[in-house]
């Protein structure tokens, strides 16, 4: 059983889908298997400072049309870039999926994902992910990144969120989880401890499941 603070500050959903992320589109574009795997809305963003900026909204548009394998292929990379920031060493750990594995064998794993996600759940869907459709170097803290922005809209119960080492490191501080709850890795079960979790919560305080999540993610930076 997970528990979750009662005093989150839950920001509300229009600072959510405005968090954004900046990003170098020369650094990801020559460690992509070829530049049609580059979504062309990333070249929409707003530039702020030295560098553009992805939001959640942007990648939901992006996530619209992942019923084709290029459109998986872009809400993949959308996925990364809004997650990696600019540091040329977290790109290349991020790239090294690319590198890990043929695209055909990428699209395949993630197909299949995606179709477990909108047929049985996220919690299956994560625990193809991390089993049978394994795409070597994505991890959870990654994965659930894609589910999340190709379920979270389509209203699924429970919906996909975001779990990550951020999220953890809230979870663990306010003892909401048990010793076995590492850093990382986590298995299907605790998955879907963690969607049950901020699914009850976000239904007692009447607001979406990414809200608690993005709320979580920012008690995390804190501690």
């Amino acid at each position: 059983m997970i528990v979750l603070p009662d005093d989150l500050d839950l920001p509300d959903r229009a600072t959510v889908l405005a968090q954004a992320i900046p990003f170098d589109r020369d650094r990801w574009i020559p460690r992509l298997p070829d530049p049609t795997w580059w979504p062309a809305a990333l070249d929409e963003c707003p530039v702020e400072g030295r560098w553009p900026k992805v939001d959640r909204e942007t990648v939901f548009r992006i996530a619209e049309k992942a019923d084709s394998v290029v459109g998986r292929r872009h809400l993949l990379v959308a996925s990364l870039v809004w997650g990696s920031g600019t540091r040329a060493r977290t790109v290349s750990r991020r790239a090294l999926i690319f590198r890990g594995s043929p695209p055909e064998d990428i699209d395949a794993r993630l197909t299949a994902a995606l179709a477990v996600l909108l047929t049985r759940g996220a919690g299956e869907a994560y625990r193809a992910l991390n089993n049978d459709q394994r795409i070597r170097y994505l991890g959870p803290a990654f994965f659930t990144k894609v589910l999340y922005f190709a379920g979270h809209e389509a209203a699924a119960d429970p919906r996909p969120v975001i779990l990550d080492s951020v999220v953890t490191r809230a979870l663990r501080a306010g003892d909401g989880v048990d010793a076995s709850w590492r850093k990382n890795g986590w298995t299907t079960p605790q998955y879907e401890q963690y969607l049950a979790a901020v699914r009850a919560y976000a239904d007692h305080r009447a607001v979406l499941p990414d809200q608690v999540e993005a709320a979580l993610f920012a008690r995390g930076k804190q501690v």
